[in-house]
């Protein structure tokens, strides 16, 4: 049964109109199953697609897939399981088009044979993680090594939750967090992979648009990214999530919301920032957002923004640490929204017996201490500067003005912290 064709030439006029395009369908009670195909004729058109049931958000595909399947009990992965009688809606996100449009066609199917793939399992691995480096802490608290930006096969990652989760824990992190692309279908699916392989495991969702991401983290709901940056901000925040900015100075995706108050973090480090350690639009970007109210309580972050192997990096490229008072999800997020966040390289996922094989900057006592750090520069928010000669050595907290970075000879980031 095809309760719903469309054929039809789109273009940047009806990109102007229309960014998110929805194209009815009915489903009747008791459908077994309902399949959505998409064809666009030219490959370098970027149409996105999603679907959105009569009472819920259902999923997103973004350009990664051209067809998804949804049945009572299980669904593509990016989307939800479930059906409900009423009208659904097909979204298809105008994202790039060419100036002469491009023939698109949609066809959705109830009762067919489309398969559901199933999700691949990765083995268990034994190997040594961040919180066993001995990474001096507050009293009660330990520093816990994560990534916090990562996509599987429910966005357009290629490897399954499992997978993922298993990478993080062979890549020496303590946790992981989830986000993929504007939908929390993974969200349902992590506790058993995060018990299996031992990795702490965070739901997040990118909430992406042309103007701008950011990661929502928590088990918070799916949020509309069809609405403005301040409307994300407003719902995390309502909900007891964390809205954290993505890549803000990325090329083609930098952050242009306009927001009304700070955002609880900032990725400050994102995995294109190793494309030039010494780029600086990082620091420009901060001394803007730093004029904000609530800026003061905004943690810094990182993330590798992981999605296949084979990408010249993995999990934990850089590395963010939170000091925690104990290993779950929960309290990692607590101590991100108290700030008690640093960045490094990396860390290393072996028994060497070099703790960290990279530089870390970290909060103790009241005090900066840098760790692994002999012959590094410390830098402040006004660009002061001081010589690191030991390998952990303690510097001041009354010490210039955060936040502070390590820097080698040639001013390449090493290490950050507020």
């Amino acid at each position: 049964m095809t309760p719903a064709r469309f054929d039809r030439r789109l273009s940047v006029d009806d990109q102007i109109r229309e960014r998110y395009l929805e194209v009815p369908f009915e489903v009747p009670a008791g459908a077994g199953s309902i399949e959505v195909r998409l064809q666009v004729a030219d490959p370098t058109a970027v149409i996105d697609l999603g679907c959105m049931a009569p009472s819920r958000w259902c999923g997103w595909a973004g350009g990664a897939r051209r067809r998804f399947v949804v049945r009572p009990e299980e669904a593509t992965p990016g989307f939800l399981p479930g059906l409900e009688p009423g009208t659904w809606q097909v979204v298809l996100g105008l994202h790039q088009l060419p100036l002469e449009g491009v023939q698109v066609q949609l066809e959705v199917e109830l009762d067919g044979a489309g398969e559901v793939e199933v999700e691949a399992r990765a083995p268990v691995a034994e190997t040594v993680r961040g919180h066993t480096r001995g990474i001096p802490a507050e009293a009660g608290l330990t520093w816990y090594a994560g990534d916090l930006h990562a996509h599987t096969v429910h966005s357009d990652g290629t490897e399954s939750i499992d997978q993922l989760i298993a990478r993080a824990a062979t890549s020496g992190l303590d946790f992981v967090a989830i986000t993929d692309h504007n939908t929390t279908s993974h969200h349902r699916l992590l506790r058993g992979p995060a018990a299996r392989h031992g990795v702490m495991v965070l739901p997040g969702q990118e909430i992406t648009t042309a103007r701008g991401h950011a990661c929502a983290y928590g088990d918070i709901g799916w949020v509309d990214f069809r609405q403005p940056g301040q409307h994300w901000l407003d719902q995390v925040e309502q909900r007891g999530g964390l809205l954290a900015l993505s890549h803000p100075v990325e090329v083609d995706c930098a952050w242009q919301h306009r927001l009304d108050r700070a955002p609880h973090a900032v990725e400050l480090w994102h995995i294109s920032w190793f494309r030039d350690l010494t780029a600086t639009a990082p620091w420009a970007f901060w001394q803007l957002l730093e004029h904000l109210p609530g800026s003061e309580a905004t943690a810094l972050i990182g993330g590798s923004d992981f999605h296949t192997p084979g990408s010249g990096w993995t999990l934990g490229t850089p590395t963010t640490w939170v000091a925690a008072e104990e290993p779950s999800p929960e309290a990692i997020l607590a101590g991100m929204r108290a700030g008690r966040t640093a960045i490094s390289l990396g860390v290393r996922p072996d028994a060497s017996p070099d703790p960290l094989g990279t530089p870390l900057l970290v909060r103790h006592e009241g005090d900066l201490l840098a760790l692994a750090a002999a012959g590094a520069v410390l830098v402040d928010a006004d660009g002061v500067r001081r010589r690191i000669r030991g390998d952990q050595e303690r510097v001041a907290g009354h010490w210039g003005r955060g936040p502070y970075h390590l820097q080698d000879p040639v001013r390449r980031v090493l290490a950050v912290c507020r």
